[in-house]
């Protein structure tokens, strides 16, 4: 009998594939569960090189045990998740009362549909959350224009994408939260919405997923595809390399990010031929959006004539002191300075507003819709949504989740799509790539600080030389129209001779 001590413990944000299915098969381990599953053993048993056999011989029987080792090692997985799919029910419906998913359509996440299947074609579109679910709209409305007959499904994990991104989709989709990974809520979803072809971003290599899709004959892809330094040390070893090599082999198409990327997925043995470049997706996905009205902004807009203005975005917790201490030192130089704080989550910035207000000073909280007066310096963005339109309201951004060691960057193209003059830290993960390519175009066209004395410096050259301000914005433009041009259209002939054509002719 399990006890509360054998169950494992997750964070309470989500976790990626490679996290859960290491914390799960530990605690497996520990609790002793694969000798009460009968799994602890199996008649599996690599196959020994000898001298005598031929390489190709050897090479294929040993890519047999590889492929006999991961079917086992998924056989695992799928009976340690529906062992806990209670368990999983429990901790759905323990997010759903935390207001952390959809209050009404939670159920979508055990696999129960909402709305109903249409006849025809259905491509299925996921991404994790909001970046990547913003960088799959352009190919989304590129698919709509070229094949209005196509049917298409688009998913998201997390509550604050759809909340964005359910209004930005074009008329038509038709849009679900992400099965969690448990057998039941996979099958039911796949088994009534029946996708001729599956649409991945990222890294979500969930395994009962990709299976059940195998099974049921349906083509996946792999856009933007990317596996952080962290995850492929995990998925490299021994227990899990052949599982992570089985899956990979069951995509039509994996486009990765770099080079790097591309070793990174070839070391984890996909195979080589469905290893295909496209380009950064997330480049792209302002250029149907650039000329979009500010709509709601234009209020701010005209609040902020005659002022000078930055703007840090994206930004962690912590990184409020280096902001608002940058803040603090170009006050000195202009009073009239607006400094306008974009947390990445939007109860931060009712924490930052409370803690500015406690120390005397002005601010703006824009949920509330609060007007930038005179003597108010710090405007704080707490909505989801308006990035893209405020920044361009600002001559400068300050790209936030890279100034502090564990913090892996966020997207900078969005910044310099606009015109803004670019500047981030070091932290940047897997953003690292954007940040070179941009840099080998136009070395202007983004400055890395280290930290808070470097950031007062760069903005205060910025904020008091227009030739240096003008110079980085232009920079930071033409690196981002040289980089994004046909990338949508290269990720659409991918898909289009590597997907459509074997599953959907």
């Amino acid at each position: 009998m399990l006890t509360p001590t054998h169950i494992p413990s997750f964070k309470r944000k989500l976790v990626g594939p490679v996290e859960f299915l290491t914390k799960l098969l530990k605690w497996a381990l520990s609790a002793n569960l694969l000798d009460r599953l009968g799994l602890a053993h199996s008649n599996y048993q690599a196959v020994p090189p000898h001298s005598n056999f031929k390489i190709s011989l050897q090479s294929r029987s040993l890519a047999m045990a590889s492929a006999a080792k991961g079917k086992l090692v998924y056989k695992i997985y799928r009976a340690l998740t529906y062992s806990l799919s209670p368990l999983v029910y429990l901790h759905l419906r323990w997010r759903q009362l935390r207001g952390r998913e959809h209050p009404h359509r939670w159920p979508e996440r055990l696999g129960r549909p909402s709305m109903p299947r249409p006849p025809g074609i259905l491509l299925w579109f996921h991404a994790v959350s909001l970046g990547e679910g913003m960088a799959t709209i352009p190919v989304i409305k590129h698919c709509y224009r070229l094949r209005p007959d196509f049917n298409i499904l688009m998913t998201t994990s997390t509550y604050s994408a759809f909340e964005v991104i359910t209004n930005r989709l074009p008329s038509g989709v038709i849009y679900q939260f992400y099965p969690l990974d448990i057998p039941a809520a996979t099958d039911a979803f796949l088994g009534y919405w029946k996708p001729s072809a599956i649409i991945i971003m990222e890294s979500e290599l969930w395994p009962n997923l990709i299976m059940g899709a195998s099974k049921h004959g349906i083509a996946l892809a792999l856009l933007n595809a990317r596996v952080s330094a962290k995850s492929f040390k995990q998925w490299s070893r021994p227990m899990l390399l052949p599982l992570i090599s089985l899956l990979l082999s069951k995509f039509s198409l994996i486009s990765p990010l770099s080079t790097s990327q591309a070793i990174h997925f070839q070391l984890l043995q996909a195979p080589p031929f469905i290893i295909n470049f496209s380009g950064d997706l997330k480049y792209v996905h302002e250029y149907y959006d650039c000329e979009e009205d500010l709509g709601s902004l234009e209020d701010l807009k005209v609040q902020l004539v005659h002022r000078q203005i930055w703007m840090a975005s994206s930004i962690h917790r912590g990184e409020e002191k280096v902001m608002l201490g940058a803040d603090k030192v170009l006050r000195q130089m202009n009073p009239q300075m607006v400094t306008i704080i974009v947390p990445r989550h939007p109860q931060h910035g009712k924490e930052i507003a409370q803690e500015l207000l406690k120390e005397g000073k002005t601010v703006a909280l824009r949920s509330q819709h609060e007007t930038l007066m005179p003597g108010t310096n710090v405007y704080v963005v707490d909505t989801l949504g308006e990035l893209r339109q405020l920044y361009r309201l600002t001559p400068i951004a300050v790209i936030g989740g890279s100034f502090l060691p564990g913090l892996t960057g966020h997207n900078i193209s969005e910044a310099a799509a606009a015109g803004c003059a670019v500047l981030t830290g070091y932290h940047v993960g897997h953003y690292k790539n954007m940040v070179l390519e941009m840099q080998r175009l136009n070395p202007l066209s983004v400055l890395q600080v280290s930290g808070k004395s470097e950031l007062e410096e760069a903005l205060m050259k910025l904020l008091s030389d227009a030739r240096v301000l003008e110079a980085r914005q232009m920079a930071a433009k033409e690196a981002f129209l040289a980089l994004s041009s046909g990338i949508v259209a290269n990720v659409w002939n991918l898909l289009n001779f590597h997907v459509f054509q074997q599953a959907l002719y």
